[in-house]
């Protein structure tokens, strides 16, 4: 029921997954308003077997806080979508709503997967070079340390290796610079555990911010005070490049010619860098798979965050993570203990 367009983006989100993919083995369980729900599906002919709905005439509001959805959103579309995941009823949980509430929700009902994770990290795939890279956290967690990085990284890599079909996603962590001696104490520290190779990560170092668009890896590791200004930056430099490609395409009728000419490659370009076709930013960390689809898409961006979805339930994207995880306060203590044991460099020149 949340986002900008409601029923008709999450059904026809539903018909245009079915029709990309198909629906073997699959169930679309959908919380809210019956009567609406029934009436999208009536007008997409959708089959009646595919679908069940749950009734609820209770709504998180969009400009909800997340107190306040957490206080009074039992019984909502979105608490009921949330525990279904809880209850073994449902293997994900796919939502335009409210983002803070969508987040609070989860993590009262599905908890954390780790102690020192305070709340999920949103990953957010990125249109590159070479395809598609994940950097996360880009918005949840402003401020993180090493052992948040890490467990950053952990869940990045089962991630994209679970939704993008790479066997062994590259790891990066995003820094000012690419030399070990560069950034803060924290990202230096998660740097030397996951160049130890204690986690069996494949690891590739320090990136900067260039490599994002670049696909120098495949997933990125920040905070998530850098990643959202990253994640914004891009998006407001798309829009800024995609007007003035507009004006300079339609300023004369020379122009005019010129951009009909070119327009199958246009159309290419477009779909690359289309919002909708990547859309999907899951919540990692949490004892189960939950997405969050961006407010503004259309059935067709709906349809791609369901894929996400899809895509983590059928892995085993859970069960490699929580093994990752388990093993790190171990991975940690052996680094650190390598590292006392090491000589100095005074030491080792003496």
């Amino acid at each position: 029921m949340g986002g900008d367009h409601g029923p008709p983006a999450v059904v026809g989100g539903v018909r245009d997954y079915v029709r990309r993919h198909g629906a073997q083995n699959l169930k679309f369980l959908l919380h809210g308003d019956e009567a609406a729900i029934q009436a999208e599906i009536a007008r997409l002919h959708l089959d009646p077997a595919l679908i069940e709905v749950r009734h609820t005439d209770k709504v998180v509001a969009m400009d909800e806080k997340p107190a306040q959805a957490m206080r009074r959103g039992k019984g909502s579309s979105l608490w009921n979508a949330i525990d279904s995941v809880k209850q073994g009823e449902a293997g994900a949980v796919v939502s335009a709503g409210n983002t803070g509430a969508l987040m609070a929700i989860s993590k009262l009902i599905l908890r954390m997967s780790a102690e020192a994770l305070e709340r999920p990290a949103i990953v957010a795939g990125w249109p590159t070079l070479k395809g598609i890279t994940a950097v996360l956290d880009v918005g949840a967690n402003v401020e993180s340390d090493a052992r948040q990085l890490i467990q950053f990284a952990i869940m990045g890599e089962a991630y994209h290796a679970a939704v993008n079909g790479v066997e062994k996603p590259v790891i990066g962590v995003l820094n000012v610079g690419s030399e070990d001696m560069k950034g803060h104490e924290e990202v230096r520290e998660a740097h030397r555990i996951l160049r130890s190779g204690e986690l069996d990560l494949p690891y590739y170092g320090f990136v900067e911010g260039d490599d994002i668009a670049k696909g120098t890896v495949d997933v990125i590791v920040t905070d998530g005070f850098t990643g959202n200004i990253a994640l914004k930056t891009a998006e407001g430099t798309a829009r800024f490049i995609s007007t003035l490609l507009k004006e300079a395409l339609t300023s004369s009728v020379q122009s005019k010619i010129g951009a009909l000419i070119a327009l199958p490659a246009l159309k290419v370009m477009r779909r690359r860098i289309d919002p909708n076709a990547i859309n999907g930013g899951p919540l990692l960390g949490l004892n189960g798979i939950v997405v969050k689809s961006h407010g503004g898409a259309d059935a067709s961006g709906f349809g791609a965050a369901i894929r996400i979805a899809v895509d983590l339930a059928r892995s085993d994207y859970l069960e490699k993570v929580g093994v990752s995880l388990g093993r790190l306060g171990e991975v940690i203590e052996a680094v650190e203990a390598a590292q006392t044991a090491a000589p100095s460099t005074e030491e080792a020149t003496k």
